[in-house]
């Protein structure tokens, strides 16, 4: 995933599925190299981004946007070998997704910008739970889904 620069709504919106995508695919090595209560965490960050998926093709199905296709597989910014690897990518995940999120808000009105607030929030808040799971310091960040 790159930085976000699409331009009106569809754009924006078609985006922040392609980053849907690739979130759902990167849960699958994170829950590997995860067990316990961190496992449960990934399974459900990744059926909540599946949710985020599902209801954008439909949104955009049946708004008369184009959906973007799914890939095959995503590029991994780094190898996913042991549980810090898997913490650190959940965080890049949760923050990234958010990025995609971020730059729908100023695009869109109404209904798809409470979407995208309410996607912008929900992975900050994520990002914050796998970075205090993963013991990054700080917790939060002041800006969620801007580059650092």
């Amino acid at each position: 995933m790159t930085a976000p620069t699409p331009s009106g709504a569809p754009n924006a919106l078609g985006a922040a599925l392609t980053a849907e995508y690739a979130a759902v695919w990167a849960y699958g090595p994170i829950g590997v190299r995860l067990t316990g209560a961190a496992r449960r965490a990934a399974r459900e960050a990744e059926a909540a981004h599946r949710r985020r998926r599902d209801d954008l093709v439909l949104r955009l199905s049946t708004g008369g946007g184009a959906v973007p296709p799914d890939r095959a597989g995503y590029a991994l910014p780094f190898p996913v070998t042991d549980r810090a690897s898997a913490l650190r990518l959940a965080v890049e995940v949760e923050e990234r997704t958010a990025a995609f999120w971020r730059a729908v808000v100023p695009a869109t009105t109404g209904a798809d910008r409470d979407r995208a607030l309410a996607a912008l929030v929900d992975y900050a808040l994520r990002a914050t739970r796998w970075r205090r799971t993963a013991g990054i310091t700080p917790s939060t960040v002041p800006f969620p889904g801007r580059p650092a």
